[in-house]
């Protein structure tokens, strides 16, 4: 059995023991094991040396899991591209025997993947010496590979005997200590037993643990736009680049779009990071050529030390590509951090009058022109799951669920060994495009591993009835049918409307880590049938047109002909042909360009049959407010019309366009029709966002009716 003291990372527990070392040593071996937390562990984490690389750059992410029992009792943190990482850290454990040892698992992170075993070790804790600290070595091993050399970890530790009463009396300081991190679960009584009152507190200190560990807030917001690369380095042999920018602070990730064949690349992307630190932090940003069917080639790096820079300020740094050439230009603005946070189910922002007030005026038509970014206030209450799939041998799992509106991420903490599990969560939001999805994803917690699928619902904000509690049939990880369970969920959701029309006509947030397309036989096949759709809508046209020129019906054919006499007008374009390699290519080479081509068909596949899908959605009222917005913005550009002449309407708009460049050199380009049509779904998203009816045996009363029977 194992009580843990640490909460954040640091000890609250005090490290007492006798300074008098015996130099005769003392063997643990015949200590006589008796009350529950007898010993006290103090651990400090010094630093690991020659680690495996794990990542494709030949570094890796590494971070330290300490377990006693089968139960993880401690995490370090993350440590970024580093085989010889200094963590410094201390944990603080009281065990009630020494039967068990400590299990060192080093793992390299990895956002949003499977992170990667970089080996163990174990500490046998009969074999140290009381009252004495210790430096220990110990080596890692892979058990499938125990040949291969996985580098050491370096720690510092004392073990301390206690007396019952002198425990008892650390944990109440410890509890004094500790009683404001601890406020999100019931207060103990003060009556308790010693054995009932370790165990309360050891199991509140774990998912206190696990609350701290998943649910980070942000403290401001780092917004980044990529404007150019100057003067970059040539890698391909026509003498040019295909280069593309790779952003990371922290966990963290942004990659840029590709630009073919340039040493002056306009990319012109703006995206935002999240800022945990009060200090700031380290931007590394890296540089690199893409190259079908083989490794990409590194251009150069550089980094942005955040701390350096002031708040509430745009920046403009022209950045030297270290370990290679050129230049990259940016824009880089830090703000205060929006409204996001987590609390228990009985805080709730919306059931407290005045706070509701506040939230209501904030969004109010009358406040159209403040903070045009800041569009509403999603609240979101995960209340319980029922019948969820069993992920462990046990027949049981360990379910947190995890909300994601765009890129902001917030998780609840674990409920282990049950398949109905209640959380009580409440996160709120702020709403910067009310076009959103709101995705609930659940997991089972797995410690040796990434976390397992358990089910998953995607909710648009604009089809969320407010303050109803729903139950939501997870779905599998395509959102294409139903899994295992439901989840309860109550959404609420307050906007202003005019803001959210006006954040239509911008480009659309793009996500950190989008998964990379792969080559789908089905998918292709699934993208060529909806492409065909469309282009069966253009050959229906078609005909239709060419039964104008047969004079099939003669009024048709004259209406056609008066309106089109001045429009046709023949062109002819060029195309360039790219130029092709002198390089003779392997036979391995030849397939991934193969492959890379298919993937290219198969997402342009995609997008063409996106666009003629969301211009059929747009007139079918698939999402209301979108295709009323259409009609509201075709009345207001006839009442134009009819008061100014179409001719200055043109004059102004192209004066407009020439001077953008001139009246903000870093302005983003973006098509207004096209952002406006990226908010409408395709068809495969409407059968993606589209609720399953829950099976009625998942309704508690249901439930109740069928036990009386």
């Amino acid at each position: 059995m194992l009580y843990s003291c640490k909460l954040k990372g640091a000890c609250n527990l005090p490290v007492i023991y006798n300074k008098k070392i015996n130099t005769a040593g003392t063997s643990n071996a015949d200590v006589p094991l008796a009350e529950p937390g007898m010993y006290q562990l103090d651990i400090t984490l010094r630093r690991g040396q020659s680690l495996a690389a794990r990542d494709r750059g030949g570094t890796s992410d590494p971070y330290v899991k300490f377990k006693i029992g089968r139960k993880e009792v401690f995490r370090s943190k993350i440590i970024h591209k580093n085989l010889n990482p200094v963590w410094e850290e201390k944990a603080c454990l009281l065990v009630d025997h020494l039967r068990e040892p400590l299990y060192i698992k080093v793992f390299d992170y990895d956002f949003g993947l499977q992170d990667d075993f970089m080996g163990s070790a174990f500490l046998d804790l009969t074999q140290l010496e009381l009252n004495r600290p210790t430096d220990v070595t110990l080596t890692l091993k892979d058990p499938h590979y125990p040949d291969h050399d996985l580098g050491i970890i370096l720690l510092s530790v004392v073990l301390t005997p206690k007396e019952g009463e002198h425990v008892t009396m650390l944990m109440r300081k410890s509890w004094k200590r500790s009683s404001k991190e601890l406020s999100e679960n019931e207060v103990l009584g003060s009556y308790f037993s010693v054995k009932s009152f370790f165990w309360r507190f050891q199991t509140q200190s774990l998912r206190l643990s696990d609350v701290h560990r998943k649910s980070h807030l942000w403290r401001g917001i780092v917004s980044i736009t990529l404007i150019e690369g100057r003067d970059l380095k040539a890698m391909d042999s026509n003498g040019l680049s295909d280069p593309y920018v790779k952003f990371r602070l922290g966990h963290q990730k942004y990659k840029s779009k590709i630009m073919p064949k340039t040493l002056n690349p306009q990319w012109r992307e703006q995206f935002d990071f999240h800022l945990y630190e009060e200090r700031g932090g380290i931007i590394d940003i890296t540089a690199w050529d893409k190259d079908a069917g083989k490794r990409d080639d590194f251009i150069g790096r550089c980094q942005i030390d955040l701390s350096a820079l002031s708040r509430e300020q745009t920046h403009k740094l022209e950045l030297q590509l270290e370990e290679g050439e050129g230049h990259l230009v940016l824009l880089v603005t830090l703000t205060a951090s929006a409204t996001v946070s987590i609390s228990d189910l009985s805080v709730n922002s919306l059931e407290d009058q005045k706070e509701r007030e506040e939230i209501l005026k904030r969004y109010s038509p009358l406040r159209i022109f403040h903070n045009l970014k800041d569009v509403g206030f999603l609240q979101v209450k995960v209340i319980r799951a029922e019948g969820l799939m069993a992920a462990d041998v046990t027949g049981k799992s360990d379910p947190f669920c995890v909300v994601e509106l765009n890129n902001d991420r917030l998780l609840t903490h674990t409920v282990y060994k049950n398949l109905n599990p209640e959380w009580n969560k409440v996160f709120t939001f702020n709403i910067k495009d009310i076009h959103s999805v709101l995705e609930v994803t659940v997991y089972d917690e797995d410690r040796d591993r990434s976390a397992d699928f358990l089910g998953k619902v995607a909710i648009p904000l604009l089809s969320i009835q407010n303050g109803e509690q729903k139950a939501y049939v997870l779905k599998n990880k395509q959102l294409t049918g139903p899994t295992k369970g439901v989840i309860y969920l109550e959404i609420d959701v307050i906007f202003n409307a005019v803001k959210a029309s006006l954040r239509t006509l911008i480009p659309k947030e793009q996500k950190y880590i989008e998964e990379e397309n792969r080559l789908s036989k089905q998918l292709l096949l699934r993208n060529f049938i909806r492409t065909k759709r469309c282009v069966m809508v253009l050959v229906n046209a078609a005909y239709y047109v060419n039964s104008c020129f047969d004079w099939d019906s003669p009024p048709r054919s004259l209406a056609a002909f008066v309106v089109v006499e001045d429009m046709l007008e023949d062109e002819e374009e060029d195309d360039d042909k790219d130029d092709k390699d002198s390089e003779k290519k392997g036979f391995i080479n030849k397939i991934y360009a193969i492959q890379e081509v298919c993937i290219s068909v198969q997402n342009i596949l995609d997008e063409v049959a996106s666009f003629g899908e969301r211009i059929k959605n747009t007139f079918n009222w698939t999402v209301p407010f979108l295709s009323w917005l259409a009609i509201v913005a075709l009345c207001a550009f006839t009442v134009i019309l009819y008061f100014i002449p179409l001719r200055y309407i043109v004059l102004v708009w192209g004066i407009n366009k020439f001077t953008k460049k001139l009246r903000n050199p870093y302005a983003i380009d973006n098509n207004e029709l096209l952002d406006f049509l990226s908010r409408v779904p395709s068809d495969v998203q409407v059968v993606q966002y589209q609720e399953l009816k829950p099976d009625p045996s998942h309704s508690p009363c249901k439930r109740k009716k069928n036990n009386l029977g």
